[in-house]
C-alpha cells in the first residue's frame, strides 16, 4: 500500500539538481546568503499546503530557497521561516529533515547502483586492490560497519600505488554493508572501488550532497576532479 511518503518519494525523488544554465541567484530563507540553485535547496508547498523538498528544483509555484544543510533546515522549520517565504500559513513537518536525509540518501544509493551497472564499480578485496594498482580510480567505498584493519589495508595500498606515497583518495563511507549489497545486488559488500567516469563522479556528487546535509561539511575528503581517466 503506497503511504504518503510513498507519495512524496515518488515525486520528489530524482537524480539531482538539474538547473538551468546560467540561472540568477536565490537567497537562502534562514542567513540570508546568496547561491545559485544548485547550490540552495529548493522547496515548495503542496496541495495540502505541507512544505515539501524540490530537488529536481523544476516543480511549479513559488520555492523557497535554503543552504542544503540539516541545521538550516530544522532552524527554517523552529522558526517557522516557510510561512513569511511563502506569506501564508503553511505547514513544515517536525519530520522533514529526515525526509530530505532519506531522499538524498536514497539518490545516492540509485547513483551506485547506476555506476555499477555501468561497469565503473569493482568489489571484493582482491579486485579491488587489483584496481586501485591500476591507478585508475575516483574513490574507494568502505561500508561504514567495515572493520579497521581491511580500511587500513586499502590505505596501505593507495600508498604503494602512487610514486609520492600519498593518500589523496576520497572515500565514501556513508552507507551500511546491507545497503551497498542491495545497491549493488551482491552479497556481503564491504570495500568497493570506483572507476574513473561519468557514472562515478555523479554517485560523488551525491554523496557529497549527503555529506555536506548531514555534517555542513565534506569529511571524505575533496571529489577528485582532476581523475585520470583510463586509456584505451
Amino acid at each position: 500500500m503506497m503511504t504518503a511518503h510513498d507519495d512524496i518519494k515518488e515525486l520528489w525523488l530524482d537524480a539531482g539538481p538539474k538547473v538551468r544554465r546560467g540561472a540568477s541567484e536565490r537567497t537562502c530563507i534562514v542567513n540570508r546568503r546568496a547561491g545559485t540553485p544548485g547550490e540552495l535547496m529548493r522547496f515548495v508547498v503542496g496541495p495540502d499546503e505541507a512544505v515539501v523538498p524540490d530537488l529536481k528544483a523544476r516543480l511549479p509555484g513559488r520555492g523557497a530557497w535554503l543552504t542544503p544543510t540539516r541545521a538550516a533546515l530544522e532552524e527554517a522549520v523552529r522558526r517557522n521561516l516557510f510561512a513569511r517565504a511563502f506569506k501564508r500559513p503553511v505547514t513544515a513537518a517536525a519530520g522533514l529533515a529526515d525526509l530530505v536525509d532519506h531522499l538524498l540518501e536514497a539518490q545516492a544509493l540509485d547513483a551506485l547502483s547506476l555506476a555499477n551497472k555501468a561497469g565503473t564499480v569493482v568489489t571484493g578485496f582482491a579486485k579491488v586492490d587489483a584496481a586501485i594498482a591500476s591507478g585508475h580510480l575516483a574513490a574507494l567505498v568502505h561500508a561504514s560497519d567495515a572493520g579497521d584493519d581491511g580500511v587500513r589495508k586499502m590505505a596501505q595500498a593507495v600508498r604503494r600505488s602512487r610514486d609520492d606515497g600519498e593518500d589523496r583518495l576520497p572515500r565514501v563511507a556513508l552507507f551500511t554493508s546491507t545497503q551497498l549489497d542491495l545497491a549493488l545486488g551482491r552479497m556481503n559488500v564491504v570495500h568497493a572501488a570506483l572507476l574513473a567516469g561519468g557514472p562515478s563522479s555523479h554517485f560523488l556528487a551525491r554523496c557529497t550532497a549527503l555529506e555536506v546535509f548531514r555534517t555542513g561539511d565534506m569529511t571524505g575528503g575533496a571529489l577528485p576532479a582532476p581523475v585520470n581517466e583510463p586509456k584505451h
